[in-house]
């Protein structure tokens, strides 16, 4: 079997820590473990012994997760090294050669290329600017046959922001419930909505959804590697004997620690924390596209640290973000990484002085 390779996180990955100002991350400024825990927890940390964990991820984390969800449980949720382990899980375990995989595009592009690895067809159906990032439900139905056996989404969506809304959500299902097909709902962005409002997860509308999420993105803690699974019990089940194959389980460390995060009060904290910083950076971001005129447009997020930025310079998006890395060090994603050229992927997640810096350098560039 040959894997395709990963365009969007290989790019990530090179140059990434080689730049001046990284604005590719679609994450927040993340927190120490000074600034997320207190003395007593952190002087705990000390004597916790570093043995492997429980391979389905520890029972005060997955209890933890669960309460997110109503109607789950802990038998509901597989902790996961991260949410890419979890997409990569579902991909494995979940499709067969020759099935079909509706996907939402413009997404994270992780999946589509793990499906067609493994011989699955990969069919995208389109968020459309015109909807506001919304999807064109009639494409979806089109796109459905006999040999449908998943519908991907990614909501709130990367790299729009855009979120899904409850009558999109109720159609997307009823097109599942028809097609006998899973839903599979990347929801990593999930607490990062900028008005405060939590969106509800898919899972719990349908008796075959998978929802994904992880600690990376809205909580601050990408370092963590914590990411998790839920979805029905005998599925969940399949998925873990699918990660026995893969890192067996995650960190001791990080369990303990998520567990802590997700206590009610701390995950509120850490979530407007976070929901401030992007909201003081999205206006700022949007005072600066507005300077340049028709250069730029974009429709702003309504979740997560990230906005998706069309632009009106005769230039392709690769060559664009090469030239501002080469010559500037400031480091955005091209949109054609998406599929999508003419656009590009700011991430507005940082520290407030260093997204203004890194967007001043993009100035002397234009």
């Amino acid at each position: 079997m040959k894997i395709e390779i990963f365009e969007l996180e290989r790019t990530q990955s090179l140059y990434e820590n080689t730049v001046d100002y990284n604005l590719t991350e679609s994450g927040v400024h993340p927190y120490t473990l000074e600034e997320l825990l207190d003395k007593e927890e952190i002087e705990n940390l000390l004597s916790l012994r570093l043995g492997y964990g429980q391979t389905n991820g520890s029972i005060e984390l997955r209890e933890a997760v669960s309460r997110l969800y109503p109607g789950a449980d802990l038998d509901n949720v597989l902790i996961t090294n991260g949410s890419a382990e979890a997409n990569f899980i579902n991909i494995w375990c979940n499709l067969e050669p020759g099935d079909e995989l509706l996907l939402m595009v413009p997404n994270y592009m992780q999946m589509p290329g793990i499906a067609r690895s493994f011989g699955v067809t990969v069919k995208p159906f389109h968020l459309k600017e015109e909807l506001n990032w919304g999807p064109d439900l009639e494409e979806i139905k089109a796109l459905i046959t006999p040999r449908t056996k998943m519908i991907a989404v990614c909501n709130p969506n990367n790299p729009t922001g855009a979120v899904l809304s409850e009558e999109g959500m109720k159609e997307i299902v009823r097109l599942a419930k028809e097609a006998d097909a899973w839903i599979y709902s990347d929801e990593v962005y999930r607490g990062a909505e900028l008005d405060g409002k939590e969106i509800p997860s898919f899972f719990g509308l349908y008796d075959k959804v998978i929802a994904c999420c992880g600690l990376s993105k809205s909580y601050a803690l990408p370092g963590l590697r914590i990411g998790w699974l839920v979805g029905p019990k005998k599925a969940i089940e399949q998925c873990w004997a699918c990660h026995d194959y893969t890192s067996i389980s995650s960190g001791m460390l990080s369990n303990h620690v998520a567990a802590l995060v997700l206590q009610p009060d701390r995950r509120m904290k850490v979530l407007n924390r976070n929901r401030k910083i992007l909201k003081e950076n999205l206006s700022a971001l949007q005072e600066w596209t507005d300077k340049h005129g028709d250069l730029f447009s974009f429709i702003p997020p309504r979740a997560g640290g990230i906005a998706f930025l069309k632009y009106s310079m005769n230039i392709n998006s690769s060559e664009l973000m090469t030239q501002l890395r080469e010559e500037k060090s400031v480091f955005i994603v091209a949109g054609d990484l998406f599929g999508m050229d003419h656009y590009l992927r700011i991430g507005f997640g940082a520290e407030k002085d260093y997204l203004l810096k890194g967007l001043s350098l993009f100035d002397e560039l234009l």
